[in-house]
């Protein structure tokens, strides 16, 4: 019997007041980085009208001008209008960083310790982690999260370039999609909510947003007349940024991931370097998921990993596939187990995360990108787990590639 339902997922802009925090604690990280890779860092930010305040902890040989590296960001995002409140030359920034406790330190080092059970490098924290890849859109990532970032990244694209001069930092978007059997088969809801000038009438962003952004960057075939557009719905979005409201690091996980479709573990990813294993098995977690739906393993994977602070092994890791696997998902794992490590040590050198590559993370997902710096998208291990498999039925990969193929080729 066929089922229908919908699912929603929403992106925000660089401008909106929690990115803007994303983006000052991952260019804190990423100066920290590129002078020691060793560093240590746990950067929260908070932004309010136009104060900032840095926080958290960081142990580090860089000399850092934190300040300047904050302004930096916030010009960079577009927080340089003559009637900013929050300005990138004008903000006021206080200064609340500490260094790493010294009880986390010990669990973390690779050394022996009192009371610690063995002298490998342990995970910085306890916590669950998730990693998710599936078939419905090239990037191996769910449809509304995707279709949504898009939409982000075009208003940006728009403002920075500067085809109109009305549009603003700060932005939300959200789309609704239909599926039919797991399959995304319409769109029927799109909501862009876009800072603006104070000059520029409703009607303008409203047929700009739709014929310039919407359509431009969505699936023709989802989109119909059943489709409703809402377009800065409230009527007038001038106020915004950290002026409209408050904004923290780690607010958006769910932006930054998978809109929801897949789980979350509840830690964050911004200002954290990769001895965090929030966001460093995070990232596994995609890796590991992306390379078995690649492989043709199944059509839809979630990776979970369990982790206690101090100690370097997994407690637990379990693989989802939601029914779609070609094989036994006990084999799955068995290969997944067989071709990955999953020791922080280990999770830090298969990726490479011990460069100044997170700054690019932050806007519109750290997962379903193309740079070649973000290792945790490449596909590479692909053959290693169909040899750690064994016989699995060539037939129904090649079937699988197939789709993968069709894909690549719908994308606008």
């Amino acid at each position: 019997m066929s089922r229908q339902f919908i699912f929603a997922s929403e992106s925000v802009g660089e401008g909106h007041p929690d990115k803007v925090c994303d983006a000052i604690s991952d260019a804190v990280l990423d100066a920290c980085l590129a002078q020691d890779n060793k560093s240590r860092v746990a950067c929260e930010t908070y932004a309010k009208s136009n104060l900032l305040v840095i926080g958290g902890e960081i142990t580090t040989n860089a000399k850092i001008a934190y300040h300047e590296v904050a302004q930096k960001a916030i010009r960079e995002i577009g927080y340089v209008n003559d009637d900013d409140v929050f300005h990138a030359d004008k903000v006021f920034i206080l200064n609340a960083l500490t260094a790493q406790s010294q009880d986390i330190a010990q669990g973390v080092d690779a050394r022996q310790a009192n009371g610690k059970k063995t002298s490998e490098q342990g995970a910085g924290d306890q916590g669950l982690m998730f990693g998710y890849a599936c078939l419905e859109t090239p990037e191996f990532m769910p449809a509304p999260i995707m279709f949504a970032h898009r939409l982000g990244r075009r208003l940006t694209h728009l403002r920075k370039s500067g085809v109109v001069s009305w549009l603003r930092p700060d932005a939300k978007t959200q789309v609704s999609v239909v599926y039919t059997n797991h399959v995304p088969t319409a769109i029927s809801n799109v909501v862009v909510s876009t800072q603006h000038t104070p000059e520029v009438s409703h009607e303008q962003i409203e047929s700009f947003v739709i014929e310039e952004v919407i359509r431009e960057v969505l699936p023709e075939e989802l989109l119909s007349n059943e489709t409703k557009f809402l377009v800065n719905p409230t009527g007038k979005f001038v106020i915004g940024g950290p002026q409209g409201d408050a904004g923290l690091t780690g607010r958006k996980i769910i932006v930054d991931t998978y809109g929801g479709w897949g789980r979350h573990g509840g830690g964050a990813f911004s200002g954290k370097d990769p001895t965090k294993v929030d966001r460093s098995a995070a990232y596994m977690g995609r890796y590991v998921a992306k390379n078995v739906v690649a492989a043709g393993l199944a059509e839809r994977c979630e990776v979970q990993f369990a982790y206690a602070i101090g100690y370097p092994n997994p407690v637990s890791l379990h693989v989802n596939t939601f029914g779609t696997a070609k094989i036994d998902e006990g084999r799955i794992e068995a290969a997944i187990q067989a071709v990955f490590g999953f020791k922080p040590a280990e999770i830090i050198e298969q990726l490479d995360l011990l460069r100044p590559i997170y700054y690019k993370t932050t806007n519109y997902g750290h997962f379903g990108k193309t740079d070649h710096d973000l290792t945790w998208e490449r596909t590479d291990k692909v053959d290693a787990l169909r040899e750690a498999i064994g016989n699995v039925d060539q037939g129904l990969i090649w079937q699988h590639v197939d789709k993968i193929a069709a894909l690549s080729e719908s994308v606008k």
